[in-house]
């Protein structure tokens, strides 16, 4: 098992520096007396393809030699990672095929197909969209890019807050919504070298709690089919992001699926911005857990703003 190192950040910065944007932080300070602590949205819903996995995909198709990328690439993905993998593959003139669940939001599928990827459809568990995958790399011998447990993909993330402590000084901690691990590995990765000072806590949904239940364990649980309005943290942790997980991370925390709902709506009403049920997560954790956070400079990173309008949670 390869572990990225600030190396890989370093170079992954200048090579996805043409695919990517340097989103904005945004603060309020409603939301500020809300918590008793002064916040700082990474806005990474503003990102290209909406969400900061853009980072990661890019860093992976474009660090591929000639040969490798000729077949294209492959992955499954509940729908940020495809779609903004599809988006790196067309940016790069490949082709691209995801795996996903028939339940996955249809503006991700639409998303998918609009970047120039195809959509292979899969029962919504791990085990089906593995077994899928499987069949669809032995037809393309296309390169796997894993949504998460890549160290290609992982040094990309690891750039989002690497930019967080260059926009904001001082910060205390810093809160990322976790499913596999990706956005938190990176987060492990670019803060343990540039700084170590800063807290990291990750956030998850009380209904799919499988990293907050293998942190306490210590060790890897995984679940085959959560259940939770935050869709894109149904994945389990793997080998490489446990490694940042067990290593790094002060405290995972969970939200129920009404505070989840609840922190989305503050941030679409307050930020004025689009972005997703799994990046209200960590807004939920830290007006549950006030006396954690109240006092301190707290980075949130919002992870993406691909949401189905035509679903939104609270209708």
């Amino acid at each position: 098992m390869y572990i990225p190192t600030l190396d890989d950040v370093l170079a992954g910065r200048e090579r996805i520096d043409p695919y990517i944007h340097r989103t904005p932080v945004l603060t309020s300070r409603i939301l500020n007396e809300l918590t008793g602590a002064e916040l700082f949205f990474k806005c990474e819903n503003l990102q290209k393809a909406g969400a900061f996995k853009a980072r990661g995909a890019a860093n992976a198709v474009f660090g591929l030699s000639h040969e490798q990328a000729k077949k294209g690439v492959a992955t499954h993905s509940s729908g940020n990672h495809g779609t903004c993998l599809s988006y790196a593959a067309g940016r790069r003139g490949i082709p691209c095929t995801v795996v996903m669940p028939r339940t996955a939001p249809q503006a991700k599928k639409d998303a998918v197909r609009g970047y120039g990827g195809r959509v292979v459809e899969c029962e919504p568990s791990t085990s089906s969209r593995e077994k899928v995958f499987a069949e669809v790399v032995g037809e393309t011998g296309a390169e796997f890019v894993h949504p998460y447990n890549d160290h290609r993909v992982i040094a990309g993330q690891a750039t989002c807050s690497a930019e967080l402590i260059e926009q904001v000084e001082s910060l205390d901690a810093l809160v990322a919504p976790i499913g596999g691990g990706g956005m938190i590995s990176g987060t492990c990765l670019a803060l343990s070298h540039l700084a170590p000072q800063v807290k990291i806590y990750a956030a998850e949904p009380e209904q799919a709690d499988d990293a907050y239940r293998s942190f306490r364990a210590g060790h890897i649980i995984a679940d085959d089919a959560p259940d939770t309005v935050a869709d894109g943290l149904k994945v389990p942790l793997k080998e490489l992001t446990w490694h940042f997980v067990r290593n790094y991370v002060t405290d995972i925390q969970t939200a129920s699926e009404q505070e989840i709902v609840d922190a989305m709506k503050l941030i679409w009403k307050r930020l004025k911005i689009v972005m997703e049920p799994s990046s209200a997560v960590p807004l939920a954790t830290v007006l549950k857990n006030p006396e954690v956070f109240a006092g301190k400079r707290v980075g949130i990173i919002i992870t993406g703003g691909n949401v189905d309008l035509e679903k939104l949670p609270w209708n």
